[in-house]
């Protein structure tokens, strides 16, 4: 008999940075999740000194992307969420309508295929009053059309004061240790990294190095 794994009833809560790296969510390099987390965290809510939470922003209004996540049962007869009596509302997907008022460091490696670039979401409860909402959610598409249970997280009021708290994108993604696309380019050849304008040069120097056979000879320039 194959071994299936256990229905999941409640996404895991993750508190701390060091969560957020061990779960896993907005990586390797495409993925933007990370991205969208601190862009969320920095200017789409606050949090009062009693610890509720508040939207800056109305995704009833279709503002970021944001749309409606109805919570349906799955193929497996499960729910990716609890149900609340009141409404989900999922970020992230970067082809929907009102995605484009998005920053650009999130969308810029999009490819609009059906691929890791755009996999990651944000789920928010909104209770429709004073732009109060309760509980945030971390979740990944698994395939087009499903979220994977067991890559979907509540995240926690602290966990979102500790984001708030970083003063820019690039100290968050690396204290995260997340590689942007500027650590996979490949390297330049040794021929293309260093570029000499001899035009300019008003004396130059060649020495060569005689006990290396002719065909490898090192040549070394002195700029006088």
């Amino acid at each position: 008999m194959v071994n299936q794994k256990k229905m999941k009833t409640m996404p895991e809560k993750i508190t701390t940075i060091s969560d957020l790296n061990e779960c896993g969510f907005g990586q390797p390099w495409p993925r933007h999740g990370l991205k969208l987390l601190y862009w969320f965290a920095k200017n789409c809510i606050w949090v009062n000194d009693d610890g509720d939470m508040f939207l800056a922003c109305d995704p009833a209004k279709g503002v970021f992307g944001f749309h409606l996540f109805e919570n349906r049962y799955t193929k497996r007869k499960e729910k990716l969420l609890p149900d609340v009596n009141f409404h989900y509302y999922l970020l992230g997907n970067l082809n929907s309508p009102g995605a484009d008022m998005l920053p650009d460091y999130i969308k810029k490696h999009n490819t609009s295929w059906h691929d890791v670039s755009n996999a990651d979401r944000i789920i928010v409860t909104d209770h429709g009053h004073m732009m109060k909402f309760g509980k945030i959610y971390l979740t990944t598409h698994n395939d087009q059309s499903n979220y994977d249970p067991y890559a979907t997280f509540h995240i926690s009021r602290s966990l979102l004061k500790i984001i708030q708290s970083y003063q820019d994108l690039e100290d968050f993604l690396q204290r995260l240790g997340y590689q942007d696309e500027t650590s996979h380019q490949p390297a330049l050849p040794a021929y293309q990294m260093v570029k000499i304008d001899c035009e300019n040069i008003s004396s130059v120097s060649v020495t060569v190095d005689t006990d290396t056979p002719s065909r490898n000879c090192v040549c070394s320039c002195t700029i006088l």
